[in-house]
């Protein structure tokens, strides 16, 4: 992560074929947010639909290194705001699965959402997860309803640092790598 100017921490993308518990997660949740994906899509005037089944939409992502990933932070450690973008498809949603317990294995170390507002300033939130809790965020960006219909507003994530103590946590991104 330090050389790539990403923050501090170190991750490991996982491998195909993924350990069945996230190939599991992976699969069964995608058909959830395939439909709001597809709600987004009709929002916001994008031509874009994606299949009920994510087998279905890797096949047509032509991409073949999968994504989900395994993210530890010590004491220090920080993952700067970005997106995970990885090729020319994108899903429009991600998880976050926290699996360290926050205040016993670690301190500090908050998941952090930035909206980007077109003409204002931008706003944070932090995002509390408890050991085992998922947060379900944009990739990219996410409808908001405007005084003329909705319009994006693009997204950043990422971690504050952290000030002691070790967190781990898997990341499911839905479309694969080029």
């Amino acid at each position: 992560m330090q050389r790539h100017a990403f923050g501090r921490g170190e991750y490991k993308y996982l491998r195909y074929p993924l350990p069945s518990l996230v190939e599991a997660l992976r699969r069964s949740i995608y058909p959830y947010l395939a439909t709001i994906a597809n709600r987004w899509c009709n929002r916001l005037r994008e031509d874009e639909r994606f299949p009920p089944a994510l087998g279905t939409y890797l096949a047509k992502c032509h991409q073949e290194r999968p994504t989900p990933l395994i993210l530890k932070y010590e004491a220090g450690d920080y993952n700067c705001l970005h997106q995970d973008l990885y090729g020319p498809l994108v899903f429009p949603l991600q998880l976050t699965v926290l699996l360290s317990a926050a205040g016993d294995d670690f301190t500090g170390g908050e998941f952090l959402l930035v909206e980007q507002r077109p003409r204002a300033q931008s706003r944070g939130e932090v995002v509390p997860l408890r050991q085992g809790e998922a947060v379900i965020f944009p990739v990219h960006h996410r409808p908001v309803e405007g005084t003329r219909g909705a319009y994006r507003v693009t997204m950043r994530h990422g971690v504050s640092r952290l000030r002691s103590g070790r967190r781990y946590t898997l990341g499911i991104i839905f479309h694969d790598a080029a």
